[in-house]
């Protein structure tokens, strides 16, 4: 089978849209699938050698936005490969220009297509001030999907949610865990002494993009509350992105790490002593089962993979998605309790250490080729009039 890859973002960029293509890339090679890659050029160059052809477009960045580029919409060069190489079926993962343009071509060859929601864009459009937009994003994603064959989406609520606004043929592809990678075994007293904590100095994590989307606005509310009913509370920063410099100065006491990769990330997550999550754009939000593995509570809201891997009190906090107040005061509540802390990062370490891609990696493997089957029957069954 050969299935065709496109998405405006690939490895070695630092994201969730990525780093879940990378796994499910990677299982798909080993199950004997061609596969085809369509991205932007990449700023650093290279090819990915586990691809037949690695098409890329031109890339342009998304103004106001620094460091995300998004494709081309170029379409005769995409209809040009599909005519010389087919795919059974084209997986697009983004729907930004490149994604309009693969879908277009593929509908206009007859080549089915699975779509992946891998990014809440009506949510960014609320979060960067254009919140009158985001019924108009809703409706240009349900339009996008809804020409698909099917939409993979990471978590039940989220599935849900799209068919109660009007997504059709949606389903669940949930992610795995790299559970050797991110453990508690990395903990590493020389990094925590490179911090200033000792055995009773917690530390308080985040990682992601430092970015408005984030809540980062609720990041550094939690922390100054944390910071004041326990001055000695290092808070740690791994990322980064166009906020970075307003949060340097709202928190000069934290660390900021810039985006960690191997093992120096699985270190960090696993030498905290605890991890704040306030965003509420994610669709699933891998770093929260990376927390989890690495035997760290998690606070968070009850959206995306938090709402599928915490009960609240037992993996971590869980607070309702409206309740920023009661976001704050867990974060404070669980500075203030060390046995709390390890008592539920064993149960976040138990709860998801047996998640592993390969299941995941079955299951989209699954689904790409019952979608390549049932389009081939329909194409080779005579029809009755």
């Amino acid at each position: 089978m050969r299935v065709a890859l496109v998405s405006e973002t690939w490895t070695p960029e630092i994201n969730g849209v990525a780093h879940t293509l990378g796994h499910l890339a990677q299982y798909l090679v080993t199950r004997g699938v061609t596969l085809q890659l369509v991205r932007p050029r990449p700023q650093q160059g290279g090819r990915e050698g586990r691809a037949e052809r690695d098409v890329q477009v031109r890339a342009f960045s998304l103004p106001g936005y620094a460091g995300v580029y998004v494709g081309a919409p170029d379409w005769r060069r995409l209809s040009r490969l599909w005519r010389q190489s087919r795919p059974d079926v084209v997986y697009i993962a983004t729907e930004g220009p490149l994604g309009w343009a693969a879908l277009a071509t593929a509908r206009h060859l007859a080549i089915p297509v699975v779509g992946g929601f891998h990014t809440n864009f009506d949510q960014y459009a609320a979060n960067y001030h254009l919140r009158a937009l985001s019924g108009l994003v809703t409706a240009g994603l349900r339009y996008f999907h809804n020409r698909c064959r099917l939409t993979l989406v990471p978590t039940h609520v989220q599935a849900e949610r799209l068919r109660q606004r009007g997504f059709h043929h949606v389903d669940v592809l949930g992610r795995g865990i790299d559970a050797g990678r991110f453990s508690p075994s990395w903990r590493d007293a020389q990094l925590r002494a490179h911090w200033g904590a000792d055995d009773h100095r917690p530390v308080a994590l985040y990682a992601g993009r430092l970015a408005a989307e984030k809540n980062t606005r609720l990041l550094v509310r939690a922390i100054r509350e944390m910071q004041h009913v326990q001055p000695d509370v290092i808070p740690v920063l791994v990322g980064d992105g166009p906020e970075r410099q307003r949060l340097e100065r709202q928190l000069p006491d934290a660390v900021f790490t810039g985006f960690l990769t191997g093992e120096a990330l699985a270190q960090h997550y696993a030498s905290a002593d605890m991890f704040l999550f306030p965003s509420h754009s994610e669709t699933y939000g891998n770093v929260v089962p990376e927390a989890m593995a690495s035997g760290l509570p998690v606070v968070a809201f009850d959206q995306a993979a938090a709402s599928e891997l915490i009960t609240d009190g037992g993996e971590g906090r869980l607070i309702d998605a409206t309740a920023d107040d009661s976001f704050v005061q867990a974060a404070v509540d669980l500075c203030l309790q060390p046995a709390s802390r390890a008592r539920m990062g064993r149960a976040a370490r138990e709860k998801v250490a047996h998640q592993s891609w390969d299941l995941i990696g079955e299951r989209f493997f699954t689904y790409l080729t019952l979608t390549a089957q049932e389009t081939q029957h329909a194409l080779t069954t005579p029809s009755h009039v």
